[in-house]
């Protein structure tokens, strides 16, 4: 795209562009949108992205996304503490939340470089039976699922995953309620 002198203009657009599914089309419709049709819109969104970016962090204990130390679902005292529900990554709980199948507590995983075994372990002496991978179904998650049981194997738990219904190689986000409803209600022994 030319630049016709518009170095802000043309810097929204990068910025937009590098959001996830955005592409360059959609990133230029939303500019011109913000700052031609929406003025008041775009700048409270713009103060909603900062506030967010300097409020939010990892909860502590399970490292779900939290404007506190601890979040909410790890501080209340309604839920399931028998049941923990092992993520993929903390938009994950989102959907599963959404749902309102699942009472219990999370466990995000982010990724393998950077488990965070002891942190796990802590989690599970806090009364925890049954640990529910909620993984996105592949192979390499089932490794990973295959992996976590041996490295927990001592606390004596019931593992289960969600069952399938959920397409492997589909992330969670992606996935419809009703699925996702089943695959939690049927979800199966590992």
């Amino acid at each position: 795209m030319k630049k016709y002198g518009l170095e802000k203009f043309n810097n929204l657009v990068d910025a937009l562009n590098t959001l996830p599914t955005v592409g360059k089309k959609s990133a230029l419709r939303f500019a011109y949108h913000m700052v031609t049709k929406d003025t008041f819109s775009a700048l409270k969104i713009s103060h909603a992205i900062e506030d967010a970016v300097l409020s939010v962090r990892r909860c502590e204990k399970c490292g779900a996304l939290s404007e506190d130390e601890i979040c909410a679902i790890c501080s209340s005292e309604s839920r399931d503490k028998k049941k923990l529900c092992i993520v993929e990554n903390a938009k994950d709980i989102f959907v599963l939340e959404d749902n309102t199948e699942f009472n219990g507590r999370y466990f995000v995983l982010e990724s393998l470089e950077a488990l965070d075994i002891k942190k796990l372990k802590e989690v599970l002496s806090d009364e925890v039976e049954e640990v529910i991978f909620a993984l996105s179904p592949s192979l390499s998650n089932d490794a990973i699922i295959f992996f976590l049981e041996d490295k927990i194997k001592e606390f004596n738990l019931q593992f289960t995953k969600i069952a399938q219904g959920v397409p492997t190689g589909i992330n969670l986000e992606n996935v419809d309620m009703l699925s996702l409803s089943k695959a939690l209600e049927l979800r199966v022994k590992t």
